[in-house]
């Protein structure tokens, strides 16, 4: 993807960085015992993700007046969870087991997409876990609060700061993707290069192996005097 904005393209733009600008909500899953379920993101290097979850009480279709933490320790046995966080290359980053919360924060030291498997142990009979997952990174990951108290800045100036990280960091992602798009057209080059080889080797093998047998016939038929 080229760098390079047109003015045809700004109107998609505002509207991503406007999105990129709101704020996320956790997501809910509902995770069978004894099952998995794995939530990839796509990050890039030095880029910052947290990452927080929890389990839902099976009665959680009411508004409680009970604290998390109460609520956490109504839940019965059955509902646990673990969770691992690995790298592009395999690397753990976060590791729990049977939890009804928690969280992680890391800095990507490499590029791709990291995975966060959660599963729930063997239970007879079964039962289905729900769990809220907070994933969040690049701009999205930072604790504006925090930065607005620390700062003592008003809101708007704050909004502004929100967009012009989201804007910087729109910026590095297109040439990001500008890399990755060099380095699949590298690959493609070296792969159709490879192709072509193989294919006049192949020729070669086939052309090989017909002369061999036109040699074999002709000396089949002189020995059997047909020629």
């Amino acid at each position: 993807m080229a760098a390079r904005v047109h003015r045809g393209d700004l109107s998609p733009l505002l509207l991503l960085v406007l999105a990129a600008a709101l704020p996320a909500g956790a997501l809910r899953f509902d995770l069978h015992s004894g099952h998995t379920k794995c939530i990839s993101d796509d990050i890039k290097v030095g880029a910052m993700a947290v990452g927080k979850y929890h389990i839902v009480a099976p009665d959680d279709g009411t508004p409680s007046l009970l604290s998390s933490s109460s609520q956490q320790q109504q839940l019965p046995d059955s509902h646990r969870i673990s969770l691992r966080v690995t790298s592009p290359y395999g690397n753990s980053l976060h590791y729990a087991e049977n939890v009804h919360s928690g969280n992680f924060a890391f800095t990507a030291s490499e590029a791709g997409d990291y995975l966060a498997c959660f599963w729930a142990p063997d239970h007879r009979p079964a039962v289905t876990v729900a769990f809220e997952f907070d994933w969040r990174s690049g701009v999205s990951a930072r604790d504006w609060s925090a930065v607005a108290k620390k700062g003592q800045v008003e809101t708007m100036e704050v909004e502004l700061r929100k967009l012009e990280d989201t804007i910087k960091s729109i910026h590095e992602e297109m040439f990001y993707l500008r890399e990755r798009e060099e380095e699949m057209q590298e690959l493609n080059r070296r792969t159709n290069s490879r192709m072509a080889w193989l294919g006049f080797l192949s020729l070669a093998i086939c052309l090989s192996v017909a002369g061999l047998q036109l040699w074999h016939l002709k000396n089949f038929f002189e020995r059997k005097k047909l020629l």
